[in-house]
C-alpha cells in the first residue's frame, strides 16, 4: 500500500508556485520563450536568457505555537545580450509578475509577497545578470 504523500515544506512549495507563475506569465514569454526558460536546475546548453532560482532561505516567523515561515528567494536573469537592456527588462517584468501577486500553493498559503531588492550587474565576460529577491510569508493551509 502506497503511503500519503507528505506535504510540500515551504521552500519546495513556494519554489514550485512561483516557476508555475512565473512560467505562466505572458509578458515574459516575450523574454523567456513560451516554454518559459525559468529553472532550477539550469541544463548544460542553456538557451540564453533564462532565469533560475538563485538562493532560498527560511526561518519562522512569529512567536509560540505560531507555524508561519519567513522566506527569502533570489532569482537570477542570465542574459547573453550585449548590453544590460534585456536583463534590466526580464528583471523589471519579474518585479512586475511577483510583487504582491497571489499565488496558489500546495500544502501552504502564501499571507505575502514582496519584491525587496532589484540589480542588473554585468559578468566578468559579456554576461549580464539581475538579481530579484524576493520576501514571501508563508503558513500551513
Amino acid at each position: 500500500m502506497p503511503l500519503d504523500p507528505q506535504p510540500l515544506d515551504p521552500l519546495r512549495d513556494l519554489q514550485k508556485g512561483l516557476i508555475a507563475h512565473l512560467k505562466a506569465h505572458a509578458p515574459l514569454h516575450t523574454w523567456l520563450g513560451a516554454e518559459g526558460r525559468i529553472h532550477d536546475a539550469v541544463p548544460p546548453d542553456p538557451v540564453y536568457p533564462y532565469v533560475r532560482v538563485d538562493r532560498v532561505e527560511a526561518q519562522p516567523f512569529g512567536g509560540v505555537g505560531v507555524a508561519a515561515t519567513e522566506q527569502a528567494v533570489t532569482l537570477r536573469v542570465v542574459s547573453d545580450f550585449d548590453g544590460t537592456e534585456e536583463a534590466r527588462a526580464i528583471a523589471s517584468e519579474l518585479r512586475v509578475a511577483l510583487d504582491q501577486a497571489h499565488i496558489t500553493l500546495d500544502s501552504n498559503q502564501l499571507v505575502s509577497l514582496r519584491v525587496t531588492y532589484l540589480d542588473v550587474f554585468r559578468g566578468a565576460d559579456r554576461t549580464v545578470f539581475g538579481l530579484v529577491r524576493l520576501r514571501a510569508l508563508t503558513e500551513p493551509i
